[in-house]
């Protein structure tokens, strides 16, 4: 894997990878932080196993959200103290254990962001489910 990131200028910066590109900004004007980039990292990393895990289940779901919040240190390097992951999916009542397996097997097992993100930060999550 490879990223080519170019400055923009003040804290601005564009990040490509295979031909998709996102826009950086320190100052968070012009683009998500840097920081912010891997919150949004590990949703996407969790979700898409959530999806297929369920799936693969045959779980009926959809309004699929993911919300990552954290809380950083106060002296340098800021890292984060904790991750808290909270799913919100509409599905039956009944599915869900089998939406808290998705989500245990994808922080667990398959998520690698998760499993980087994890060897510094303690990650917890919460499950909505959704009417």
């Amino acid at each position: 894997m490879k990223t080519t990131t170019i400055w923009k200028g003040d804290h601005r910066f564009e990040s490509e990878h295979e031909g998709n590109k996102i826009s950086v900004d320190g100052d968070k004007k012009n683009g998500h932080g840097p920081k912010a980039l891997l919150l949004s990292g590990l949703a996407g990393c969790s979700g898409i196993d959530v999806v297929d895990i369920l799936e693969k289940m045959r779980v009926q779901f959809s309004d699929l959200s993911i919300e990552v919040e954290s809380e950083q240190t106060e002296d340098n390097p800021k890292v984060f103290k904790w991750i808290m992951i909270t799913y919100n999916i509409k599905t039956a009542p009944e599915n869900e254990d089998k939406v808290r397996k998705a989500i245990d097997l994808s922080l667990e097992k398959y998520c690698g962001v998760s499993a980087m993100l994890r060897k510094n930060s303690p990650i917890n999550y919460k499950l909505e489910i959704l009417k």
